[in-house]
């Protein structure tokens, strides 16, 4: 069964119900934590009766600097959403690891952003170098990915589109919400995989709700197709894409036809002017609730919680 980690200014720490116990390690990094599985374990079984989680201020379990790479398009029902087919070619981008933010930490629209927009995502936590031209089959993957976190791919719509430009659009500080727990998994683990459940709400109201089984390119292809030119090492981010339900989705088909026909700077105004309508991008005061858990719970990686503001601070109390 999976064991549950999560991390503090103090250090870190084993989930064990409602209270937490410290993890005796001098690991300062996920990558070093990950390596001192031994001392997870033993805090997993120890008779101390821990802290109350809901007392502790939680971090990214996900430690920075790291490479956070992401799979574009990768569910069936995203790729219906934005216009593409269900054969989309895999595709991958990079994020800056100064994305990463806490599972309650305020996400922050630039003041040049209108259009910001959630993505929930399984991010897949590397436990071992995966060198370029390595091949990943599905029982290779308890020896490449040691655990599992919610990540929420936080995007500004206008500078994705306008410039066709993943790396700026997502890589904003606060655009990559880690946490609360990373979920690090036995071999047996990983069978339950495609069970697990993405939702996603704003303010109350569900918005994304898909499991693993509506992905496009499962993670052991992914990783391979990522190996062919890419290294990760332990500790690094893979992001792997989200389901239908965000706010951006393509226009009808004779609206598209009619816009690939204008100039750009035509086509985007008059498409940003029908967003301009659309009720579903993030704006401050939001809150933002994410989870993902196999519906046996054996599996559960907790609770993502996060508000929105403007960069002026803005947001509701």
């Amino acid at each position: 069964m999976s064991t549950n980690v999560l991390r503090t200014a103090d250090g870190w720490w084993v989930v064990r119900g409602e209270r937490a116990v410290p993890v005796d390690t001098q690991a300062v990094t996920t990558a070093e934590l990950i390596s001192d599985r031994d001392a997870v374990r033993e805090a997993a079984l120890s008779a101390d009766v821990g802290t109350p989680v809901a007392d502790l201020v939680v971090l990214s379990p996900v430690t920075t600097p790291c490479r956070v790479v992401a799979q574009m398009v990768n569910y069936r029902s995203h790729a219906r959403d934005s216009g593409f087919p269900e054969d989309v070619p895999p595709a991958f981008f990079r994020k800056a690891s100064g994305s990463v933010s806490g599972p309650a930490d305020t996400v922050v629209r630039p003041s040049h952003v209108r259009f910001l927009d959630y993505e929930i995502e399984l991010g897949l936590v590397m436990g071992a170098p995966l060198p370029v031209g390595t091949v990943v089959e599905e029982r290779d993957l308890p020896a490449y990915i040691a655990g599992l976190v919610i990540t929420n791919d936080v995007s500004a719509r206008e500078v994705q589109l306008t410039k066709t430009q993943f790396y700026e659009s997502k890589s904003y500080p606060t655009f990559t919400p880690t946490g609360p727990y990373l979920a690090l998994l036995e071999p047996e683990d990983f069978t339950r995989l495609l069970g697990l459940r993405l939702k996603l709400s704003v303010n109350g109201e569900l918005r994304q709700d898909r499991t693993l089984a509506d992905m496009i390119v499962r993670p052991a292809r992914a990783l391979t197709l990522l190996a062919r030119f890419q290294t990760l090492d332990p500790g690094d981010l893979l992001l792997t894409g989200t389901p239908g339900g965000t706010a951006l989705k393509a226009p009808p088909k004779p609206v598209e036809k009619i816009g690939a026909l204008l100039p750009p700077a035509v086509k985007w105004k008059a498409f940003f002017k029908s967003q301009a309508k659309n009720p579903h991008y993030l704006s401050p005061g939001d809150v933002i609730t994410a989870t993902i858990a196999t519906p046996d719970g054996r599996i559960d990686l907790g609770e993502q919680r996060t508000p929105v503001t403007d960069a002026n601070g803005t947001r509701s109390t």
